[in-house]
C-alpha cells in the first residue's frame, strides 16, 4: 500500500511519535511525505520515505495528483486546527475533497490515524489494491497474456 504523510509544523513531533509507535506496520508499505516531514520521520525512525517537495512549494499538489490517479491508498495529515491562513484552509479542503472523490481513507488526527493503521495491518483496506495502478495486483496483470 502507498501511504502519504503530511504534518503541519506544530504536529511534526506528534507525527514522528506516531510513526515510531507504528514503525513495524509502516515498514511493510511504501511511504511518501512532504519534504520536511519526511526527512524528520526518516531520521527518527529509519523508515524509507520518498520525499516530495515541501508542502507549499508543490508537495501537496504532488500528493493531490497521486491521489487523483489512485496512486495513494491512505493519507495521514496531522493538521494544526487553529490555523487561520486561507491558503492552508483551501489546501485542507482540496485534500479532503480529492480523498472523498477517490475513496482514499484520510486521517486528520491521532485517533483516526491509529484506527486506519490497525485496519491496514488487519487487511481491511486491501480493496485499495484493485484501484492502485502501482499495486502488486495490477502490476502482475500487465504482464499476463490475453
Amino acid at each position: 500500500m502507498d501511504i502519504a504523510i503530511i504534518a503541519d509544523d506544530l504536529k511534526k513531533e506528534l507525527m514522528c511519535q506516531f510513526c515510531i509507535a507504528y514503525c513495524g506496520i509502516l515498514s511493510k508499505h511504501r511511504i511518501c511525505a512532504t519534504a520536511t516531514t519526511g526527512k524528520y520521520i526518516a531520521t527518527q525512525t529509519g523508515l524509507k520515505i520518498e520525499c516530495v517537495l515541501p508542502g507549499f512549494h508543490g508537495g501537496v499538489q504532488q500528493l493531490l495528483s497521486r491521489i487523483a490517479y489512485n496512486e495513494i491508498d491512505m493519507l495521514i495529515y496531522f493538521r494544526d486546527y487553529q490555523q487561520t491562513d486561507p491558503r492552508i484552509i483551501d489546501t485542507d479542503q482540496n485534500l479532503l475533497k480529492t480523498c472523498d472523490k477517490h475513496d482514499v481513507p484520510f486521517a486528520t488526527n491521532l485517533a483516526t490515524a491509529e484506527i486506519l493503521i490497525n485496519a491496514l495491518d488487519r487487511g481491511d483496506i486491501d480493496w485499495r489494491n484493485l484501484l492502485n495502478p502501482r499495486s502488486e495486483v495490477n502490476r502482475s496483470r500487465r504482464f499476463q497474456v490475453k
